[in-house]
């Protein structure tokens, strides 16, 4: 358990930071720099890819974060909004003053509502799908991020092939083998970090999409209900 403690906490060193493990610092190391085989320096191009990425991966976490708190039942339909529009068209009307989700839903439900039933449910509607488009256009860039990482890793890939293909020709067809794998391991390297960024960017933006759409079609029908409930009741006086 400690050794692989010791080599999480080694990513983020440059390698030799710690001479006792030059090995695994190097190993752990190769994950954010590529450097060339003969001359040991670094090689800026594949390492920039791999540190775009890495930044990359940061803000999708910060967008997957912002996201779920901003996205919450808790958040966008109240309990407590709820039973006061249960409570009748004053209570309906308190709840209606409110910013969440379900507030903005009522209220434009209640201003169609002295006209039709009907109105007042295609308002509400409305006022869903501009709220779900709102919603959209601000995890949007997780979806960007998802389809880009994996081209700008892909960039990397071909990059380190011609690396590889480079110490290929430079050597008249006998390679050294480290100097081949510098090439490959840049390749597979960026590969991997898209991979890191893309799964969990489209998986996220999936979840918070679907997430959102469940709860403005919940938001959507309470307040139909609450519409509803209010023109039987204007029904009976």
């Amino acid at each position: 358990m400690t050794r692989y403690a010791w080599m999480l906490f080694t990513l983020a060193l440059p390698s030799g930071a710690f001479a006792q493990n030059d090995a695994e610092t190097s190993v752990a190391s190769a994950f954010f720099i590529q450097r060339h085989p003969s001359t040991g320096d670094v090689e800026w191009l594949g390492s920039g890819i791999t540190w775009l990425l890495m930044a990359l991966s940061v803000l999708c976490l910060a967008l997957l974060v912002s996201g779920a708190m901003r996205i919450r039942r808790s958040g966008a339909i109240p309990q407590g909004d709820l039973e006061l529009a249960r409570k009748g068209r004053n209570g309906a009307r308190e709840a209606a003053a409110s910013t969440t989700l379900f507030g903005r839903v009522l209220a434009s439900a209640l201003e169609e509502v002295a006209h039709s039933e009907d109105a007042a449910i295609r308002a509400a509607e409305q006022e869903g799908e501009a709220a779900l488009l709102r919603q959209m256009r601000a995890i949007e860039p997780l979806s960007i991020i998802g389809n880009v990482a994996p081209m700008i890793g892909l960039f990397g890939t071909v990059y380190g092939m011609i690396v590889a293909f480079r110490e290929i020709v430079a050597s008249g067809g006998t390679p050294d083998a480290v100097g081949l794998a510098a090439g490959i391991g840049t390749a597979l390297t960026t590969t991997f970090w898209g991979l890191v960024v893309a799964i969990p960017a489209l998986t996220g933006h999936a979840l918070l999409r679907n997430r959102t759409e469940g709860l403005i079609v919940e938001a959507i029908r309470e307040a139909e209900h609450v519409v509803e409930a209010l023109d039987s009741k204007a029904s009976e006086a």
